[in-house]
């Protein structure tokens, strides 16, 4: 590819491609979310004990983390779609096997490799972020990014509604016919990208380290960004508890709607890119952490299982998915405004980082509400942005 046609295709970026970037990452992304809400019926049926059956979710995140760390910045040396291709390939098989599965280990194993096989999606955002002009480049990662957690917000709505028609096992055996097309469409369409990068595997991955203690804004995003989706990990693995307990009596139908719902708080990632291209992220930040406390404090300063009730936490689930939406694309649309010979293992790092976060916020969430109950679980997650706001207001302007 000539410079002259690689600059023509930065500039234009076409909007049916930033679509099926877009779509793309939802569909992948998905995946790690499906078995969140069937935990109980998937545990059950494959002869997982009640105390083990949290490895179910847990091994699924770790197996992502492990690839953002030891896949994605492979994006900085190998050709891009060629890594993406391959990356699917070990998702779809993996989703094959939990669809047939009847059997703990095998199940998890797979569990493992769909995390480490999505990491795709991180991939994915950087790719885009380098076809995007540096002035559309916040616009064009938010829509991207919209997609993203367009497919985390739907994923468990989703699986709960095919499981109590189909039974979970059809959860897995049409995601992975979804990433099987996906992926024949992908190796056809992107783009290839090359990088220009002429680095061993194991020197990349020696210098992350580096980049971590010499990259502050990499710092900082990654721990704001740990912090609200630790709260959003732990709100998302206790609600449905609360939903389906007495004091609400939700179905599995009726906790799928209240999770379609909370989709609606993606609108703010376009939003925030936009405003980050205007040079606006520090105060999008300020105000994107404070919404993820607000969220919080609303199911707690009104709890009731009164149609009230009920309206609160529709609107507390609003608010939360728009905070860690609009401040996950700030953090991203910062660092992709760094050197573009990093970006892979800037976005690596920060993924696993937060990530790592949410995990934590999932495991304390289900301890903390079978041991002290909804109130419990939400003082911890009001915590965690408190402290990203506390560290934010040392940032200096």
């Amino acid at each position: 590819m000539t410079n002259l046609k690689k600059q023509t295709i930065e500039k234009n970026i076409p909007t049916w491609l930033t679509i099926l970037l877009a779509t793309a990452c939802g569909i992948i992304v998905a995946n790690l979310y499906y078995a969140q809400p069937l935990v109980g019926v998937i545990s059950s049926s494959i002869g997982l004990s009640a105390n083990s059956s949290g490895f179910i979710v847990t091994l699924t995140q770790i197996g992502y983390v492990v690839g953002l760390l030891f896949i994605v910045p492979m994006g900085d040396i190998v050709e891009n779609r060629k890594l993406i291709v391959v990356s699917l390939l070990f998702t779809a098989v993996a989703l094959v096997i939990t669809a047939v599965s009847k059997q703990a280990m095998l199940f998890l194993a797979a569990s493992f490799v769909i995390g480490l096989g999505s990491v795709a999606t991180q991939v994915l955002v950087p790719f885009a972020s380098y076809l995007a002009s540096e002035s559309s480049r916040g616009r064009v990662v938010g829509n991207v990014m919209s997609g993203l957690l367009l497919g985390i917000m739907l994923s468990r709505p989703l699986s709960s509604l095919i499981a109590d028609f189909f039974g979970w096992h059809a959860v897995f055996a049409l995601s992975a016919t979804a990433v099987i097309i996906l992926t024949i469409v992908l190796s056809k369409v992107l783009p290839t990208r090359k990088p220009s990068a002429d680095t061993h595997y194991t020197a990349l991955l020696g210098s992350m380290w580096h980049l971590l203690r010499t990259t502050p804004i990499l710092r900082r995003r990654a721990a704001y960004h740990a912090c609200v989706f630790a709260s959003f990990s732990l709100f998302w693995t206790t609600v449905p508890q609360l939903l389906f307990s007495p004091a609400f009596h939700f179905s599995q139908k009726g906790i799928a709607l209240f999770a379609l719902v909370g989709v609606a708080g993606a609108v703010a990632t376009p939003v925030a890119g936009r405003l980050a291209d205007r040079g606006l992220t520090r105060p999008a930040t300020g105000i994107a952490l404070l919404t993820v406390v607000i969220s919080l404090l609303l199911p707690l300063i009104v709890q009731t299982s009164s149609p009230i009730g009920i309206a609160v936490l529709v609107i507390s689930s609003l608010l939360l998915d728009a905070g860690v939406s609009a401040n996950l694309v700030l953090g991203q649309r910062a660092l992709f405004s760094l050197n573009p010979e990093i970006r892979s293992r800037l976005n690596g790092l920060f993924m696993a980082i937060f990530f790592f976060g949410g995990a934590i916020g999932s495991a304390i969430g289900g301890w903390a509400y079978a041991v002290g109950g909804w109130s419990t679980a939400l003082w911890i997650g009001i915590a965690f942005p408190i402290f990203s706001i506390l560290y934010f207001a040392t940032e200096k302007k």
